[in-house]
């Protein structure tokens, strides 16, 4: 396959991947999600491994920022080495739940296979936390121990890592733009 036709298909993929009603209600349900959370006083949170943490800095940083809903994420170096060491590194998510959340926070946890341990005992953990809502961002197979457990899960019908990364980041970054109620505005 030549490079040019492999693009075209690359962004074809894409498109057809996002073309997805489910999508579309579940952010309008998500968007009403965050703004109550921050109405109550209380922030969201985002997990991610890998280039998932890459994804929810991005977001959370944009959602704080341009949005003006509070969201916080938690890949220090220091403290997930600190939390992987004392507690193992299926744990720190978990921990990092129990130190930092709130009752009546709001959760958001990315992971591109749906299996990483410590994003399914972080989702556990914030049941019993009383986390107000879980919103996972999975992919690969649908029933995925980590959409299991969320109130709402963009699961995305791909095992192309990239493809599921990038839809992602689109729906999250969507969420941003979705809550200010448009596409262009200067920084703040």
């Amino acid at each position: 396959m030549s490079d040019l036709k492999f693009l075209k298909k690359y962004f074809s993929d894409l498109k057809d991947l996002l073309n997805n009603e489910k999508y579309f209600e579940d952010l309008v349900k998500v968007k009403e999600i965050l703004q109550k959370t921050q109405s109550e006083g209380k922030k969201t949170m985002i997990f991610g491994n890998g280039g998932s943490a890459a994804i929810a800095s991005h977001f959370s940083v944009d959602l704080t920022k341009n949005a003006r809903v509070r969201c916080t994420n938690y890949n220090e170096s220091d403290l997930l080495t600190c939390f992987s060491n004392d507690y193992g590194y299926e744990r720190w998510v978990e921990k990092a739940i129990e130190f930092y959340g709130d009752e009546g926070d709001s959760l958001i946890l990315i992971s591109a296979g749906g299996n990483s341990p410590n994003m399914t005992n972080g989702a556990k953990y914030a049941r019993k936390k009383k986390i107000k809502k879980i919103i996972t961002f999975t992919g690969n197979d649908k029933n995925n121990n980590l959409a299991e457990l969320g109130d709402i899960n963009f699961w995305v019908n791909s095992k192309a890592y990239n493809h599921i990364e990038n839809v992602h980041q689109i729906l999250l970054l969507s969420l941003v733009d979705l809550i200010i109620g448009k596409t262009e505005y200067p920084p703040n």
